[in-house]
């Protein structure tokens, strides 16, 4: 009778120790499905920020720009020289907003900000007409610069110097332009071309 009280104690003792090893793979089974779940909720957020860097990266600037003239100046001053930069830059839309604006600072990427504020200050909107060109001849004087624009049904943007690029951030086409005069100061004739276009009546 000992013997085969023996040989139960130890069936017993089998079963119950396969039985708990099963609880325990269960356990961990529903440990690890639990656990899924928070993983894979990390994923939505890495997914929302590449979305959100996804929008960022598709947002354009408001207008083109474009710098036409960037120079060193020098200072003197009691205790020596001091440097800066001066940058004259044109912005438009090319839908018929457009702007020139100078900037000057220490740092070259500071002088392109505050020549991007002072474009956008003195913006004006040309009048089009149907196939982007001017409704009739136009012509100022800025300085000792002279400029003329004229439209030409048909030829494309013919212009050259800093007018090509106050007129193709425009979004002028078919026009013709002449500079009257000797100067090559970009910054006049791009304030000329400016001064050409206020003028233009619808």
């Amino acid at each position: 009778m000992t013997e085969e009280n023996t040989q139960t104690n130890e069936t017993v003792a089998a079963e119950t120790s396969s039985d708990a090893a099963t609880q325990s793979t269960s356990d961990a089974k529903s440990a690890a499905s639990v656990a899924a779940p928070q993983r894979g909720g990390r994923g939505p957020r890495r997914g929302a920020r590449s979305t959100q860097r996804g929008e960022r990266q598709d947002r354009t600037p408001e207008f083109a720009q474009k710098i036409i003239a960037i120079r060193r100046v020098t200072r003197v001053m009691a205790g020596g020289r001091r440097f800066s930069f001066s940058v004259a830059m044109v912005i438009g839309d090319k839908k018929g907003r457009v702007g020139v604006g100078i900037g000057k600072a220490g740092d070259t990427a500071l002088a392109i900000e505050k020549a991007i504020r002072d474009a956008k200050k003195h913006m004006i909107t040309i009048p089009r007409t149907e196939t982007n060109s001017l409704p009739h001849n136009t012509e100022a004087k800025y300085g000792s610069t002279e400029i003329e624009i004229r439209p030409a049904q048909g030829r494309g943007l013919v212009a050259g110097a800093s007018v090509r690029t106050v007129l193709e951030l425009g979004g002028v086409t078919d026009v013709t332009t002449k500079v009257l005069s000797r100067s090559k100061n970009k910054t006049n004739i791009a304030r000329a071309a400016i001064a050409a276009l206020q003028k233009l009546e619808k």
